[in-house]
């Protein structure tokens, strides 16, 4: 989340959703205020690049499905865009947002972090269908796991570790989520997978 667009006053549901399929820029509705969208960086792009991708390979034959950053979340009157969602019961009457995920995914930046840590969380386990919410750091290697079954108590995961997506079955090497990633953490690990072959 960025900047407030519209300081006075507040916005309608309606209005947001009939203003952002014109707009150019993706904008998050919370409380009545809308907040553009910064930009990413590539890091942030390879690592939601690699989870999409390899949420869709295990779900290609499955009622469930990724999303990109680029479909909308409702959750009440708030509007968010999360990096990557699954969703297993989407409704095709409102294609530009889905209220029912299961799994929802965010890669953390100094920009994001205190809504993601704070106000989305909130507002993600709340919601009836999420079962798992997934914190993704992109300039270290720690993947946050809050699981709806474990009273959504953080788990924390490295490389080297394995992590179960419980909410569609699947199980990932933290390493595939970080591939090509460049930061400390994942040179030092891939130095030393290289000293032991």
């Amino acid at each position: 989340m960025s900047a407030l667009i519209k300081p006075a006053g507040l916005i309608s549901v309606d209005d947001y959703l009939k203003e952002e399929l014109k707009s150019q820029v993706k904008h998050e509705l919370i409380d009545g205020h809308v907040y553009a969208m910064a930009g990413v960086s590539a890091n942030h792009e390879r690592i939601a690049g690699n989870v999409y991708r390899k949420f869709g390979n295990h779900l290609e034959n499955s009622p469930c499905e990724p999303f990109g950053s680029d479909m909308k979340l409702r959750v009440k009157d708030n509007f968010f865009y999360p990096d990557v969602m699954v969703d297993c019961q989407f409704d095709e009457t409102e294609p530009y947002y889905t209220e029912t995920p299961v799994l929802i995914v965010e890669v953390l930046s100094r920009s994001t972090r205190k809504n993601d840590e704070t106000l989305k969380l909130m507002s993600y386990i709340n919601l009836p269908s999420v079962q798992e919410y997934v914190l993704i750091e992109q300039d270290i290697a720690d993947v946050t796991v809050l699981r709806r079954r474990e009273g959504w108590l953080p788990k924390h995961y490295f490389l080297g570790d394995d992590i179960t997506f419980e909410a569609i079955g699947l199980t990932l090497p933290v390493e595939d989520i970080y591939r090509r990633v460049q930061n400390q953490d994942v040179t030092a690990y891939l130095a030393g997978e290289d000293e032991d072959i």
